[in-house]
């Protein structure tokens, strides 16, 4: 990649998700975002046709050469939809203690029955299960059930229409979370580039082993935990996945709300960890859809995201279909960079630190962040083929930039996700000697220090074994 003048670095370590759609579809825009402070460009699936996702990956790259930075984008697959059937008049009232049956059966509904097109949740559910539609505006209680047919009786009553949603929360439904369009926008995603996939409607390891296989290195995968289940099994979802993301929206739905700051919590703590970059999303600054500026509670939210040590948070319609979609960037922005000078913010994050492995690698990058805090150092400069290296300095969540250096653009995109990368595509390193030249000019150049400096250096020699960190240097930036 050409590198430029107009480089840019920032000046938080939280990354920051701008999804695009109808309000960021043009290269302006999208340049904007980008300048306002986006990391990572989210490419939802659930919308648009997959000519439209291709036009707009041409786009981030256009603004990836013309800025000389590496940028990452996450393509975000919609997964399995469960959706009641169709009404008569359109739409039902429903009322508390009222009797609702579901079944296969196609035919419009009305008030006593409706279609409910999905065999898995019959097989799924037991007497006394709750189904949830419409985001939980209508509560239903199995009374008794069979093959293809459920007797139900309305706990929670509203009107609900055609083809509203349904959540199954305690239940563990026999569905794969790639259907036949998930499979076609996977094949198209990976063919025209994209560096992180997101798979929807994980509910166990197997889901995530399934799409691995299918994804077969060609990018990184993020789990999307928006499912009680998937909740159930969080250390070995976190273990197979690339990265995971606190979906809040469905699982807000699948659970009490007063769960979910707790639960967002733990799986943030759970992905750092593991080194795995984690994502937190939905609702942050939702007011500012159609406002300038957001809610006190929702720069709150972010700023408690910032605290507990999130890699990234995300921004969804936002930016994808709002009216201040580069207004919302520059908020999140700025509530990340106040929140990284808070003194508590740092006293937090180093509250506690991650078990180390008995290996060099993690001896050396713990020892990184220590000596980089010790001696006021500028940054840690990390040189990594497969990101494994820098992941793991990421994972140590030091109070300075990581630049990280390595020679594979997917590498550098993918990094671009994690906690306080500077990712940097360059020309392959031969030498210990050629590396701590490079880290300090390229420190220089991209405005991470200044003469007179210290930065602090690690790399595994020797060089193109992944994981192999086994040397710690010091260095000053010359002038």
């Amino acid at each position: 990649m050409k590198r430029t003048a107009t480089a840019l670095h920032r000046e938080r370590l939280t990354k920051i998700v701008a999804t695009l759609g109808p309000a960021s579809s043009n290269p302006e825009m999208i340049r904007a975002l980008f300048q306002a402070g986006a990391d990572v460009f989210r490419l939802n699936f659930s919308h648009g046709k997959q000519e439209e996702h291709a036009q707009r990956l041409e786009m981030i790259r256009a603004v990836e050469q013309e800025m000389g930075r590496p940028i990452c984008v996450m393509a975000d697959l919609q997964g399995p939809k469960l959706r009641v059937g169709t009404f008569q008049e359109g739409s039902v009232a429903l009322k508390p203690g009222q009797k609702l049956r579901l079944d296969l059966d196609r035919t419009p509904g009305d008030a006593a029955r409706v279609c409910l097109p999905h065999p898995e949740i019959f097989e799924a559910i037991e007497t006394g299960t709750e189904l949830l539609i419409d985001d939980g505006r209508v509560r239903l209680r199995v009374l008794s059930h069979g093959e293809g047919y459920a007797e139900t009786e309305v706990v929670v009553g509203n009107r609900i229409s055609d083809r509203k949603g349904v959540n199954v929360p305690n239940a563990v439904l026999g569905i794969s979370p790639l259907t036949e369009k998930d499979r076609s926008d996977l094949n198209f995603a990976l063919d025209i580039g994209v560096d992180w996939i997101a798979l929807s409607f994980v509910q166990r390891p197997e889901d995530v082993a399934e799409a691995k296989r299918l994804i077969a290195g060609r990018a990184a995968l993020l789990s999307k935990m928006e499912k009680p289940a998937a909740i159930q099994h969080l250390e070995e979802i976190v273990e197979l996945s690339d990265g995971v993301m606190v979906a809040r929206g469905d699982l807000g739905v699948e659970m009490p709300p007063e769960d979910v700051p707790s639960i967002q919590k733990r799986i943030v703590r759970e992905a750092r960890m593991a080194g795995k970059p984690v994502i937190v999303a939905t609702q942050m600054l939702e007011s500012m859809i159609s406002a300038p500026t957001p809610t006190r509670a929702e720069a709150s939210d972010v700023a408690t995201a910032v605290y507990d040590g999130t890699d990234a948070v995300m921004l969804s319609a936002e930016t994808a279909a709002g009216q201040y979609p580069v207004e919302a960037v520059a908020m999140m922005d700025r509530i990340a960079k106040r929140v990284e000078r808070d003194p508590l913010y740092k006293s937090i994050v180093d509250a506690s630190h991650p078990d180390l492995e008995s290996t060099t690698a993690d001896a050396i990058t713990a020892a990184a962040r220590q000596v980089a805090q010790t001696i006021k150092a500028a940054c840690i400069a990390t040189y990594t083929t497969s990101g494994s290296t820098t992941l793991r300095a990421a994972r140590e969540r030091p109070d300075v930039p990581i630049i990280g250096l390595t020679s594979r653009i997917e590498t550098a995109r993918r990094l671009c996700m994690s906690f306080g990368v500077h990712a940097v595509q360059t020309s392959d390193i031969h030498s210990f000697p050629e590396m701590v030249q490079k880290a300090q000019r390229l420190a220089a150049d991209d405005g991470l220090a200044v003469a007179g400096q210290r930065i602090v250096i690690t790399a595994g020699v020797p060089f193109g074994t992944p994981g192999n960190t086994n040397v710690l240097r010091i260095a000053w930036v010359e002038g």
